[in-house]
């Protein structure tokens, strides 16, 4: 398979997915010149890219029909199945030569076998997920870990640069969801101590705001505490990131653990926690709103 440079005067993107991260990754491909199809089952979110020039089509499959690089980052696994792999999903429009790019955190087996069906086409597929929230996305400030042919990578390393400013080739089909599960598992146990943090600074009557700045900056300092702590101070709980999608996430490295036959009681403790945040109504908010369960299981009652 041969690649053709893909270049914004000769490459239309396909998107899928416009939601709190989708919507701005998207615009930035197009502000720089990409044009772009898109595929959103919300399509009030997809404003902002239609006043740009984005064409609002029916299915995956007429998006991909029309692209040269299709990239969806959807809900859950099931949702990268259906938009790649349905009857009117992504694979099902592609042509031989076309790169298929999920930045949806995923299964590594489903990016394999995404891969292996894409690869029988003559088409490229990279999973290539993402952190930074929405934060990130809308910055442009993403961390981008990919996996899947280092060919297809290098071709469109540059619409890469145009979401994230750190990107990097992770090695074969499911490697980039392996990498994204390792900082998923970083992030559980942290925000447990972020939350908690908190709670006791509050607690003890202190000034939180100069308490930040004094640990933000030490050894304790994280990207949660330095970019979620102010959101928990100020009792906003819009999301990022989803709570029920970094439960998802979860369950997806506690499962490949199991395979790998290795303990991770941290990551464990952090999901059971997440559960009670969302049997307590928070499933959508973000996942600081940890700190609201935390609360309530200590029984400080807060507007």
């Amino acid at each position: 398979m041969n690649l053709k440079k893909f270049e914004p005067q000769n490459t239309t993107i396909g998107w899928v997915g416009t939601g709190v991260m989708g919507r701005w990754m998207c615009e930035h491909l197009m502000r720089k010149g990409y044009k772009a199809n898109i595929y959103t089952r919300t399509t009030a979110k997809a404003a902002p890219l239609v006043e740009l020039g984005a064409k609002v089509l029916p299915s995956p499959q007429l998006v991909a029909e029309s692209s040269d690089v299709i990239f969806a980052i959807v809900g859950f696994p099931s949702d990268v199945r259906e938009v790649f792999l349905g009857h009117n999903g992504i694979l099902a429009g592609c042509k031989s030569g076309n790169v298929i790019v999920d930045m949806t955190t995923s299964e590594p087996s489903l990016a394999t076998e995404i891969a292996e069906k894409a690869k029988a086409k003559g088409v490229y597929a990279l999973d290539a997920p993402v952190s930074g929230g929405d934060i990130g996305a809308k910055n442009a400030g993403l961390s981008i870990m990919v996996g899947g042919e280092l060919e297809a990578f290098n071709a469109i390393k540059p619409l890469f640069e145009c979401m994230g400013k750190t990107i990097v080739y992770q090695g074969q089909p499911g490697a980039g969801q392996h990498t994204k599960m390792v900082n998923q598992i970083l992030i559980a146990s942290n925000m447990i101590g972020v939350c908690e943090a908190l709670l006791y600074g509050y607690k003890s009557g202190l000034n939180m705001e100069t308490v930040m700045q004094s640990v933000s900056v030490g050894a304790a300092g994280s990207w949660s505490l330095s970019n979620l702590g102010p959101r928990m101070m100020a009792r906003n709980f819009e999301p990022g990131f989803f709570v029920e999608h970094f439960i998802k996430d979860m369950g997806i490295a506690l499962a490949e653990a199991k395979k790998m036959n290795i303990a991770l009681p941290g990551l464990a403790l952090a999901s059971q926690l997440y559960v009670a945040v969302q049997a307590q109504g928070y499933g959508r908010k973000g996942t600081h709103a940890l700190l609201l369960a935390l609360e309530q299981i200590s029984g400080i009652h807060r507007s």
